[in-house]
C-alpha cells in the first residue's frame, strides 16, 4: 500500500513538474544580448572604410529565438561622435511601443557613451531584420537578422534539413556624412549608384577601377572572400533571404536550382517555384532549395540590381557542394540575371504571392477609411525632396510618442496631411506641371480599431519617363495585401477587384512604376508608428508619414526613451 503510494505521490510529482515545464515553455524565455556599436575600419568589399560594427561585427549577430521569448538587448553606443537608435523591423512591440527604436518617433535617441536597454516580446515566429533608425547609419553597416522559430510541438506547413540565413545589402565607399550632406545641399548631390551588393556582408570591387585609391583596395583581403554556403548533396535548406539595401531592389538566384517560396515577412506562402527571387529593402522570405544538381563542382549565387539602370556589378558568392573546398569558383560564368528595366516579372511574383490555404487571416471585409498617397519627387524651396501627396516630411525635435502622450501638442503641426491628392488633374505619367511641394511634421490619427486602406500611387519623378520602385514598410503592423495596379488608381472600379480571399500579409510592400498598390490594416496597436519608403536617401528626403492610434491605450512611457527636445524635463537620468 505504502508502495503503491509512493508510486502514486511519484507520478504526481512528474505531473506538477511537466506542468511547470508548459506553462515556462508557453511564457518563453528570456534572451540576453549585449552589445556595443562602434565605427571599425573594414573591409567588406575589398576597400576599407569606416563601417558600423556591432561588437566587431558587420552585419550584426543573428538574434535566434522562439516565438513567445523576450528578447532584452543592452546596446552601448561607442560611435563617440553620432547618435544611435536600432529598429526591430518586422517586430510589431505589441504592448512595447517605446521599443521600437524609430528615433524621432518612438524614442530621443541613444547619445554617444550611453547605454540603452531594449526589450520586447517576439510574438509571431519568421524571418525578421534589425537595423539603424537614426539618419542614414543603416548604409553603415548597422543591421542583422531576426530568427523566430515555433513553438515546440508546432508544425510548420514544409519540412526541410536546414535553416540557414543570408542578408543582402548594397555599399558604398563615401561616408553616410557626405551622402546625407549631399541631399540636404544646393545644388543637389544625389547618392549616385552603390559600389558593391555585399551576400551577407561580403562582395567584391574591382581594385583596379580607375580613381581607386590603392592604399585602400586590397583584393587579398580576407573580409571579401567571397561568401561561401556548404550544401550536403541530397538536402533540403530553409534559406531565410532579407534585403537591407540603402537604395537597390535586387533580384537573387543561385545559379543551376530552383526556389520555392515558402514564408513572407513572417507568413507563410501558398508554394510557387521562381528560378529568380526579386526582393526590395525591408523584405524578408524564406526558400527551399534542394542539393539535388551535379555535387562535383560548386555552383554561383548571384545578386543584381534591378529596376535601375545600375553600374554596380552583381553580387557574387558560392553554393558549395561538399566535399567541394568552399573557396572553388563554379566552372561557369555567372548567372547576368533579368533585365533591369523588365517590371512585368517583378510584378507578376508580387501578385503571385498569396497566403498558405491552412494560414490564412481573412482581412476585413470594408475599410473605415481610405488614405491615397502620391509618391512624388518635388522641390521645396530649390532643394530636392520626395513627398506624399505633396508634403514633404521633416521629423520634430521631441518624439512624437512622447509629444502625444504627455500633450505637447505645440511641439509638431496640428493640421493633419491630406487624405488625397487631386486625382482628376495629376497625370503620373509625365513631370507635374508644378513640382513644388511643402514639409511638415504632421501626422495622420487614426480611430482605434479600426481599418484603413492605404493606396500607394506611383508617378513621374522630376526626369522624364522615370518612375521608381519604393518598398514601403510599415512599424507596428502587418497589412494585407488588396492588389496591384498599372497607371492611375481609380476609387471606384479598383477596390471591386481586391483579393478579399487569401491576401498575403507583410510589413513591407514595393509600389512598381507608374502602378499602385492598396494595403489594408487594423489600427489596433496602441502607438505611434512610421510609415515610409525604405530607401535611404528617399526617407532622408521626406518620403514619409506617422500614424498615431489609441495613444490614451498606451501605459506609462519608460523614462529612458525621454531626453531630447521638450522631454527634457521627464528624463531622469
Amino acid at each position: 500500500m505504502v508502495e503503491h503510494f509512493h508510486h502514486q505521490s511519484h507520478n504526481f510529482v512528474i505531473l506538477l513538474c511537466l506542468l511547470f515545464l508548459a506553462s515556462v515553455s508557453v511564457e518563453g524565455r528570456v534572451r540576453h544580448h549585449k552589445w556595443e556599436v562602434k565605427y571599425e575600419y573594414k573591409s567588406p568589399d575589398c576597400f576599407k572604410k569606416l563601417s558600423i560594427s556591432i561588437n566587431g561585427k558587420t552585419p550584426g549577430p543573428t538574434i535566434v529565438a522562439k516565438q513567445g521569448d523576450t528578447i532584452v538587448v543592452e546596446v552601448k553606443n561607442s560611435l563617440m561622435t553620432e547618435n544611435l537608435a536600432i529598429h526591430w523591423h518586422g517586430i510589431r512591440q505589441i504592448g512595447t511601443p517605446w521599443a521600437d527604436g524609430t528615433e524621432g518617433v518612438t524614442q530621443c535617441p541613444i547619445v554617444p557613451g550611453d547605454t540603452f536597454v531594449y526589450r520586447f516580446v517576439v510574438d509571431r515566429p519568421g524571418t525578421y531584420l534589425y537595423h539603424a533608425h537614426y539618419g542614414m547609419q543603416r548604409q553603415a553597416g548597422l543591421q542583422g537578422m531576426i530568427r523566430v522559430l515555433v513553438s515546440e510541438g508546432v508544425v510548420e506547413p514544409f519540412l526541410y534539413d536546414h535553416d540557414r540565413s543570408i542578408l543582402l545589402t548594397d555599399w558604398y565607399h563615401k561616408s553616410t556624412y557626405e551622402q546625407a550632406t549631399g541631399l540636404a545641399s544646393l545644388p543637389f548631390v544625389w547618392v549616385g549608384e552603390p559600389q558593391s551588393i555585399l551576400i551577407h556582408g561580403r562582395g567584391r570591387f574591382n581594385c583596379s577601377t580607375p580613381s581607386t585609391d590603392a592604399t585602400l583596395c586590397n583584393a587579398t583581403h580576407p573580409q571579401c572572400t567571397p561568401y561561401s554556403m556548404t550544401v550536403v548533396p541530397g538536402m533540403t535548406y530553409r534559406l531565410r533571404i532579407g534585403s537591407l539595401t540603402a537604395l537597390a531592389a535586387l533580384s537573387f538566384e543561385i545559379e543551376g536550382h530552383n526556389m520555392t517560396v515558402v514564408e513572407a515577412d513572417g507568413h507563410y506562402v501558398e508554394p510557387f517555384v521562381v528560378q529568380n527571387l526579386f526582393i526590395y529593402s525591408g523584405e524578408t522570405y524564406s526558400v527551399l532549395i534542394k542539393a539535388d544538381q551535379d555535387p562535383t563542382r560548386n555552383y554561383w549565387t548571384s545578386t543584381k540590381v534591378v529596376s535601375r539602370n545600375s553600374t554596380t556589378p552583381n553580387g557574387l558568392g558560392i553554393f558549395n557542394y561538399y566535399p567541394n573546398h568552399p573557396r572553388r569558383y563554379p566552372p561557369t560564368v555567372p548567372p547576368p540575371g533579368p533585365r533591369w528595366n523588365d517590371v512585368a516579372p517583378r510584378v507578376a511574383q508580387s501578385v503571385a504571392i498569396k497566403s498558405h490555404k491552412d494560414f490564412i487571416h481573412a482581412p476585413p471585409q470594408t475599410s473605415d477609411r481610405v488614405i491615397v498617397m502620391l509618391n512624388t519627387q518635388n522641390r521645396v524651396n530649390g532643394f530636392t525632396r520626395w513627398s506624399v501627396n505633396n508634403v514633404s516630411f521633416n521629423m520634430p525635435h521631441t518624439p512624437y510618442l512622447i509629444a502625444l502622450k504627455h500633450n505637447l501638442l505645440h511641439t509638431f503641426e496640428q493640421i493633419p496631411p491630406p487624405d488625397n491628392y487631386d486625382h482628376e488633374n495629376y497625370d503620373i505619367f509625365n513631370i507635374a506641371k508644378n513640382v513644388n511641394a511643402t514639409t511638415s511634421n504632421s501626422i495622420y490619427r487614426l480611430k482605434f480599431n479600426t481599418s484603413v486602406d492605404i493606396i500607394l500611387q506611383n508617378a513621374n519623378t522630376m526626369n522624364p519617363n522615370n518612375s521608381e520602385t519604393h518598398p514601403w514598410h510599415l512599424h507596428g503592423h502587418d497589412f494585407w495585401v488588396m492588389g496591384y495596379g498599372n497607371g492611375k488608381f481609380n476609387q471606384s472600379i479598383d477596390p471591386k477587384n481586391y483579393n478579399l480571399v487569401n491576401p498575403i500579409m507583410k510589413n513591407t510592400i514595393p509600389v512598381h512604376p507608374y502602378g499602385w498598390t492598396a494595403l489594408r490594416f487594423r489600427a489596433d496597436n496602441p502607438g505611434v508608428w512610421a510609415f515610409h519608403c525604405h530607401i535611404e536617401s528617399h526617407f532622408f528626403m521626406g518620403m514619409g508619414v506617422v500614424f498615431e492610434e489609441g495613444i490614451e491605450k498606451v501605459g506609462k512611457l519608460p523614462t529612458n526613451i525621454m531626453g531630447c527636445g521638450e522631454s527634457k524635463r521627464y528624463h531622469k537620468p
